[in-house]
């Protein structure tokens, strides 16, 4: 058996509670192709770090402390003899970033900042920021906010001097049954008889599991060269579609028939987008098609290192197209009905919440 390259590797998981971290955590800790050496997660909320580390008390590279990534001092500390550190601390809720606009760039700008200047002060090997598609062509806050993110990781790799870490980002779009996925809302409507309720019927998303999005970020953290977005490939629906193969699936379970459930459109929210985008007409100048990715490319090419960017997997030295949803096919309604099965997403959601909540919905009453 081929050794795994993070055999050997102490890594430092920062949002170590939220959906991606929890789940990097979990690879990393009892999947045998990657086997980490250590793994060491924190994160600022201190009850679901405690439950976090309640289910690895049996693991003895598996360590956890309540650190903040506003904090430079503590991340610097906490970076020390660590060879990876894979970013996914954020502020992700678009709304209450947009309402607190100073929390997001503490957060998501200063934030990956300063785990860059501890990754520098400890000469860690390779770190890693997970992004979001929303930081393509940006309507919001947040989505700014994650821009700057990418542009930082890529700075620091550009004037890096010599030997140093190798930063890089990953972007993917919308993982299904993570935290404020619609999936547990659709469920919930479902289970009291309708209506479902759609933004609008056109819309269309790029999807993945959990379980994909974590397995190519840690691939990527393997791939990384320097500066690179790594734009994960992944399927398209149609909202609708998604919307009808959960009442194909679930309505019977609560002794209703399928015709019977209405779907309904509710209209967009402000800023938001009918289509998703996870890759610009610009980046595609500067891209790379990957087996499982695009690499997109820094625009300021290693100002004092030069980089080749030669990757096992490359398929093509040119790309032309954009990676946006509303320009790719999207999954039939039993395809979405089989990655719902074999995911188990149709499980009952822990919360009961059954109603959409738009921006603007407080300030307009």
């Amino acid at each position: 058996m081929t050794q795994s390259w993070y055999q050997n590797k102490r890594v430092l998981v920062t949002g170590a509670c939220g959906t991606i971290g929890v789940e990097i955590v979990r690879q990393l800790l009892t999947e045998k192709r990657y086997a980490a050496k250590e793994v060491m997660g924190i994160d600022n909320h201190e009850s679901d770090l405690f439950f976090l580390d309640q289910v690895y008390l049996e693991y003895p590279n598996a360590h956890f402390s309540v650190a903040d990534v506003r904090d430079v001092g503590v991340l610097t500390e906490k970076a020390i003899g660590v060879d990876v550190i894979i970013h996914s601390a954020a502020l992700k809720h678009v709304i209450l970033c947009e309402r607190s606009p100073e929390q997001a760039i503490f957060s998501n700008i200063l934030g990956v900042q300063n785990v860059i200047a501890a990754a520098n002060a400890n000469n860690v090997e390779r770190v890693i920021f997970t992004s979001s598609d929303k930081a393509v062509n940006p309507t919001n806050v947040m989505g700014t906010s994650k821009l700057m993110g990418e542009r930082l990781m890529t700075a620091a790799n550009s004037n890096k001097r010599g030997e140093g870490p190798i930063f890089a980002s990953t972007r993917f779009g919308n993982v299904l049954g993570s935290s404020g996925s619609v999936i547990p809302i659709f469920h919930n409507q479902i289970a009291q008889g309708g209506p479902v309720t759609l933004t609008d019927r056109q819309m269309t998303r790029f999807i993945m599991t959990i379980d994909e999005a974590v397995r190519l970020v840690l691939e990527s953290v393997e791939k990384a060269q320097g500066g690179e977005v790594f734009i994960t490939k992944m399927p398209v629906i149609q909202i609708a579609d998604l919307a009808t193969a959960m009442v194909e699936e679930l309505a019977g379970h609560f002794g209703f028939k399928p015709g019977n459930i209405e779907i309904i459109e509710i209209g967009t929210k402000p800023g938001e987008k009918l289509y998703e985008e996870l890759m610009s007409q610009e980046e595609t100048r500067r891209a790379i098609e990957l087996a499982n990715y695009f690499s997109v490319l820094p625009a300021f090419r290693g100002i004092y290192n030069d980089i080749s960017y030669e990757y096992s997997d490359t398929l093509s030295q040119t790309v032309t197209n954009p990676y946006v949803s509303e320009f790719e096919a999207p999954m039939s309604v039993e395809g979405i009905g089989v990655l719902l099965r074999e995911n188990n997403l149709l499980d009952r959601p822990a919360d009961t919440i059954s109603s959409r909540y738009w921006p603007g919905d407080k300030e307009e009453n």
